[in-house]
C-alpha cells in the first residue's frame, strides 16, 4: 500500500541514497523518532518529498520540495536538477509557502490517478506526483497529519507544575530584621496571589485552545453557506469577461491555480459539492471575501457599490459605505417564470370605444399592466432615497446650497424607471395599502388608497433625518394615439432640523398606443419652495421631432433675493448635474448637456441582468415580493395578497383576468362605500382640501399583528366587507 514498496522510485529516492530504509518512518521520507521515554511527545508523522507544483500557463508544472512538520505543509522552490541533487536541495532553501493542515481539505482529481487538490480558505493548491500509489501515500499522510495534530501540543503538558521559590524574599526580609511570623504571612500572601494568577492564566489558556480546536468547525458552518454562493456563480466564472483566456484558465495571481487541462469539466469538478470527495468534510474553505471581491469585479469599478438582491448596483454620488445592503441579506433578482404563454390583444379593439374617456374607468385585460400596483409605484419614487440621506447631512453642515440641489435631483430620478415600461400599474382597491420596510437602506414606507372618486392614494416615508409624504390623484385620458397623465397633488419634505419643501409632479404623456414603439415622456415646470433661503425651478422639455437631445431637464436654484446661485442639467432617464457660482448664467442645453466645471448629482442605476416585457428595473423587481415570513406578518389589504396581481406575476393569465374581473366588480360598490362614511385607516386630511397625513400606528399594529379595521378587501363579499360596515355605521 505504501509508496516504499510499491514504487520506490523518485518521491522516496533522494533520502534513501542519504539515509538506511531501516531509519525511516513506513509512509514518511524523514527519520523516526527514537523511543526515548524522556522526551516529550513526539510530534504527528511526517513527510517530504520531491511534488509538481502548478503554476501558471507560462511555467506549468515546476518541481517543489514539500515537507509535513505537525500540521504545517511547506513548500520549498528547487533547482532544476537530478532527483537526489533535488533532495539534498530542498532541505536546505528557504519555505516560500505553507498550508494549515487542520483548516484545509483534500482531494483527489477525477481525471489524472496522479494529481490531487490541497482545498485552503484563501487558495487551492494543485499538486502531482509520478505515480498513483505515491499519491495514495501523500494523502494518507497529510489525512494522518491533520487527525493526529493538536492545535495545543505542548501548551498545557506541564500547566500543573508551575511553581516558584519564595526564598530569595525570605533572605531579604531577615536582613531587614522582620519577624518569622511575618515572613510567613508575607510568604503565604505571595503563595495565595500567585495562586490566583495561575488559575485565570490556565482559564484563559483552556479558552483560547477551546478557541483554537473549534475553528476547523466554524469554518465549515461558515463556508456551507459559501459553497452555496459559489455553485450560484458558476454561470458568470465560466464567461469569457471572468477569464484571462476564455478556456477557464487563472493567471498567475489567481487564488485558485488551474492545471493545464483544466476546461469546464474540471471547473464543475471543483464547485460542484456532490463530486467533492474530502476525506474529512465535505464542506470546502471557500474564502468568501474572495466571492464578494469577484462581484464586485463584475460591477463597474472605481465606485461603491449595493446590493439588490445578489446583484451589485453601482452607487452614485456621495453616497456612503455605511448605506450598502448587508452581504446576508438579499431580495430577489428576477420575476418567476411565466407559466402560461401570454396572448396579445388588439389594441386597437380597445382603444376606440374609449376615446375620451377616463383611464381609471376603464376596464382593460392584464396584458396591459404590470406586476405592481399604483401604491408600488409610488415606492418606487424612492429608490434614490439616498439622496434625502446626504441632504440631510450637508445641511448639518451648513452648506444648504447643496442640500437643495440634491432634493431636486432627487425629485428628478423618480422618473427614471419609468423609460420603457409599456404597462399600466393595477389600479388598487379602496383600502389597500403597501408597506415597504427597507432597513438596509434605512427607510419605511407605508401608502393607502384613501379615495376611490378621486382616486387618491397618499404615502408617508421615514428616512435618516427626515420624513416624506403626500397624496397624488392622477387624472388621465385617451386621445386616440396618446394618454395624458396629469398628476395633481403636493409632496413634502420634511428634515429633522425644521426645513421643509414641496412640489409637485409634471405631466406624463404615453405615446405611439397604436403605431410605433410606446414611449413616455415627461414635461412641464417643477417648482420646489423651501421655507428658508432656498428654492428651486426645474423644466422638463417637451419632446419634439425636431430635438436632438430629448429627455433633457434643466433648472435654477435661487436665493432669497431672486438670484440665481445655481444651474442643474441633466437628463430624468440619465442623470443629473450641477454648477455653483455667485450668479450662475444661464445653461446651453447642449447635447451633452452639462460643462467641464459641472458636478454629479445623481446618476441612474444599471438596467437588470434579467429583462421582462415589464422592463422592472432590478429595485421594481424587489417591490412585490412575498415570503412566507412577510406573508404572515402584513395585514390583509397589502398589495402583494392582490390575487390577480399575484397571477400576472407568476404568468398565469387566465386566473388573473377572472380576478381581475371579479375584484373590478366589487370595486364598483367603492363610491357608495365613501358616500356611506367610509374613511381611511391610517391617513386623515388637514382640513377640507389639504394633504392627507399618516396618522400613525401602523408599524404598531403590525408588531403586535393587530389589524383591526382592515378587511380582506381581495377575499368574497360577504357581512364582514368594508360595505358592510360602512353601512353600520
Amino acid at each position: 500500500m505504501h509508496g516504499s514498496k510499491s514504487n520506490p522510485k523518485k518521491l522516496l529516492l533522494p533520502l534513501l541514497v542519504m539515509r538506511r530504509a531501516r531509519d525511516l518512518h513506513p509512509l514518511c521520507c524523514l527519520p523516526a523518532a527514537d523511543d526515548d521515554g524522556g522526551s516529550p511527545p513526539p510530534p504527528p508523522p511526517s513527510l517530504a518529498g520531491l511534488l509538481y507544483k502548478w503554476t501558471n500557463i507560462g511555467k506549468g508544472w515546476r518541481p517543489r520540495w514539500f515537507a509535513i512538520r505537525g500540521a504545517i505543509l511547506t513548500y520549498s522552490k528547487i533547482p532544476r536538477c537530478s532527483s537526489s541533487a533535488a533532495a539534498h536541495y530542498g532541505q536546505d532553501r528557504p519555505v516560500v509557502g505553507l498550508v494549515h493542515l487542520k483548516i484545509s481539505s483534500f482531494r483527489e482529481s477525477k481525471s489524472d490517478d496522479r494529481r490531487f487538490y490541497i482545498i485552503t480558505p484563501t487558495k487551492t493548491l494543485q499538486l502531482r506526483t509520478d505515480c498513483a500509489n505515491e499519491r495514495v501515500a501523500w494523502i494518507e499522510a497529510l489525512v494522518s497529519a491533520r487527525a493526529e495534530s493538536s492545535p495545543d501540543w505542548g501548551l498545557l503538558c506541564n500547566q500543573n507544575d508551575a511553581s516558584f521559590s519564595t526564598e530569595r524574599l525570605r533572605n531579604r526580609m531577615h536582613e531587614e530584621g522582620l519577624r518569622e511570623d511575618i515572613i510567613k504571612d508575607c510568604e503565604q500572601i505571595v503563595h495565595s496571589e500567585f495562586s490566583q494568577y495561575h488559575t485565570q492564566m490556565k482559564q484563559r489558556c483552556e479558552e483560547y485552545v477551546s478557541f483554537i480546536r473549534s475553528l476547523p468547525r466554524q469554518l465549515e458552518v461558515l463556508n456551507a453557506d459559501d459553497n452555496a454562493n459559489m455553485i450560484e456563480l458558476r454561470s458568470h466564472l465560466v464567461k469569457p469577461e471572468y477569464s484571462s483566456s476564455g478556456q477557464g484558465k487563472c493567471s498567475e495571481s489567481s487564488n485558485t491555480e488551474s492545471s493545464d487541462d483544466v476546461g469546464q469539466q474540471e471547473l464543475d469538478e471543483l464547485l460542484d459539492d456532490d463530486d467533492y470527495h474530502f476525506y474529512d468534510t465535505r464542506q470546502s474553505f471557500s474564502d468568501s471575501v474572495t466571492i464578494s471581491c469577484l462581484k464586485m469585479k463584475g460591477s463597474n469599478s472605481g465606485k461603491d457599490n449595493f446590493l439588490y438582491g445578489d446583484k451589485f448596483v453601482k452607487s452614485k454620488a456621495g453616497m456612503a459605505n455605511s448605506e450598502c445592503m448587508s452581504p446576508f441579506f438579499k431580495r430577489r433578482t428576477k420575476l418567476p417564470d411565466p407559466v402560461e404563454k401570454e396572448k396579445g390583444v388588439s389594441l386597437w379593439s380597445m382603444i376606440k370605444d374609449n376615446v375620451g374617456r377616463d383611464l381609471t374607468r376603464v376596464c382593460l385585460p392584464v396584458y396591459f399592466n404590470e406586476p405592481l400596483s399604483s401604491l408600488q409605484k409610488c415606492f418606487e419614487d424612492l429608490e434614490y432615497s439616498y439622496l434625502l440621506d446626504r441632504a440631510y447631512e450637508c445641511g448639518l453642515k451648513g452648506d444648504s446650497l447643496m442640500r437643495i440641489l440634491k432634493v431636486a435631483a432627487f425629485a428628478v430620478s423618480g422618473y427614471a424607471s419609468s423609460d420603457g415600461r409599456p404597462c399600466k400599474p393595477f389600479n388598487p382597491l379602496l383600502g389597500e395599502t403597501y408597506e415597504a420596510d427597507y432597513s438596509e437602506n434605512g427607510i419605511r414606507f407605508f401608502s393607502e388608497k384613501v379615495s376611490h372618486h378621486p382616486m387618491v392614494m397618499a404615502c408617508h416615508c421615514e428616512g435618516k433625518g427626515w420624513k416624506f409624504w403626500g397624496d397624488s390623484n392622477v387624472k388621465s385620458k385617451f386621445w386616440g394615439q396618446t394618454i395624458q397623465l396629469d398628476p395633481v397633488g403636493v409632496l413634502t419634505l420634511e428634515f429633522d432640523d425644521g426645513e421643509t419643501f414641496q412640489w409637485s409632479k409634471v405631466t406624463t404623456t404615453i405615446n405611439n398606443l397604436i403605431i410605433g414603439r410606446v414611449y413616455c415622456n415627461h414635461h412641464g415646470t417643477m417648482n420646489i419652495t423651501g421655507n428658508r433661503g432656498y428654492s428651486c425651478k426645474l423644466i422638463f422639455k417637451q419632446q419634439s421631432f425636431l430635438e436632438r437631445s430629448p429627455r433633457q431637464v434643466q433648472g435654477f436654484v435661487k436665493d432669497v433675493d431672486g438670484s440665481n446661485v445655481a444651474t442643474l442639467m441633466g437628463k430624468w432617464d440619465e442623470s443629473m448635474y450641477c454648477t455653483i457660482a455667485n450668479d450662475a448664467p444661464r445653461v446651453n442645453c447642449s447635447a451633452s448637456g452639462q460643462n467641464a466645471d459641472a458636478t454629479l448629482l445623481w446618476e441612474k442605476n444599471e438596467p437588470s441582468t434579467y429583462p421582462t416585457r415589464y422592463n422592472l428595473s432590478s429595485f421594481a423587481i424587489t417591490l412585490n415580493e412575498l415570503t412566507p415570513e412577510l406573508k404572515e406578518r402584513l395585514p390583509p389589504t397589502d398589495s402583494r395578497l392582490r390575487p390577480d396581481q399575484r397571477h400576472v406575476e407568476n404568468g398565469e393569465y387566465g386566473k388573473a383576468n377572472a380576478e381581475k374581473l371579479r375584484l373590478e366588480t366589487r370595486q364598483r360598490m367603492s363610491r357608495k362605500m365613501q358616500d356611506s362614511g367610509w374613511k381611511p385607516r391610517w391617513f386623515r386630511r388637514d382640513g377640507s382640501d389639504g394633504t392627507f397625513r399618516y396618522v400613525g400606528g401602523y408599524w404598531e399594529a403590525r408588531e403586535q399583528a393587530k389589524w383591526d379595521g382592515c378587511y380582506d378587501i381581495f377575499g368574497e363579499v360577504s357581512d364582514s366587507s368594508p360595505r358592510h360596515a360602512a353601512q353600520q355605521r
